[in-house]
């Protein structure tokens, strides 16, 4: 399974890039479209017989979750466009051997992270499960190891990689297509050269599948989610199981991760 955002594409430094509608955004939409490619190649070169891809990008109006050209996507894969982030879990329930993360930006507060930020661009200050600090790749990588699939491989700048492998494990194989300079520049590989260096490090990251675990943030699960204004946290007060600890932090709670974030994001 190919899942995917879009700040870490080798060229992308600008929110215009990567917001539907904007000039910018077309640009944007091609170079995601081939690193994903280029991820589905090394899939399909390690043996993969099935390759799935699922746009985890919000880029607004009809093109949330839906960034990818169509026309342009590799034909040895299918894609998912899903209503809710992590809505769709079918493949994963199936039975997946394994997750490839493929532009992935670092969390909120990141000073050399490329647009950095977890879930949403001005919302979110911070989220932690069980304690442990983390952005989006945590949470894909929490959904997929719900179902036992492993993270084997995560693309996008340096900060990205080096948080993803601080949480996933030594065994993760990254693939870094930029170096953040700062929230709004970097120094980038081509992308030519970018794709190349993800179609390589999937098929790496698939031959060495068997020694990567599948993170399990603990059970049971406190996600705890630090908002930048109050009025944030006034749509959990009435929830069951989620707790507002403060003006501007609530906690969910549950037997495990899976349940502790339905209760509070859907």
């Amino acid at each position: 399974m190919v899942i995917s955002d879009m700040e870490g594409v080798a060229g992308i430094t600008k929110w215009e890039q990567c917001n539907g509608g904007e000039p910018l955004y077309e640009e944007g939409r091609k170079l995601y479209t081939e690193e994903i490619n280029a991820a589905v190649r090394g899939a399909k070169g390690a043996g993969a017989d099935e390759v799935l891809v699922m746009d985890c990008h919000g880029a607004g109006k009809g093109w949330t979750f839906n960034s990818l050209v169509p026309d342009l996507l590799d034909p040895a894969c299918e894609w998912v466009v899903q209503n809710e982030w992590t809505e769709y879990t079918e493949f994963l329930e199936q039975g997946c051997d394994a997750a490839l993360f493929v532009a992935m930006h670092a969390k909120a507060g990141t000073p050399d992270g490329v647009l950095s930020h977890t879930v949403s661009g001005k919302d979110y200050r911070g989220l932690w499960f069980n304690g442990t600090s983390v952005g989006e790749t945590g949470i894909n990588a929490a959904l997929c190891g719900t179902w036992g699939c492993p993270v084997v491989l995560v693309t996008g700048d340096e900060a990205a990689c080096r948080e993803a492998s601080a949480l996933l494990g030594a065994e993760l194989e990254t693939v870094a297509v930029k170096q953040g300079l700062g929230r709004f520049s970097a120094r980038q590989v081509p992308p030519t050269r970018a794709r190349a260096m993800i179609e390589e490090g999937a098929r790496n990251a698939l031959a060495k599948r068997d020694r990567v675990t599948p993170y399990d943030p603990g059970k049971p699960c406190a996600i705890e989610v630090e908002f930048s204004t109050p009025e944030l946290v006034d749509r959990y007060r009435h929830r069951p199981s989620v707790e507002v600890v403060s003006p501007l932090r609530i906690v969910s709670r549950a037997d495990d991760w899976w349940s502790a974030w339905r209760q509070f994001y859907f």
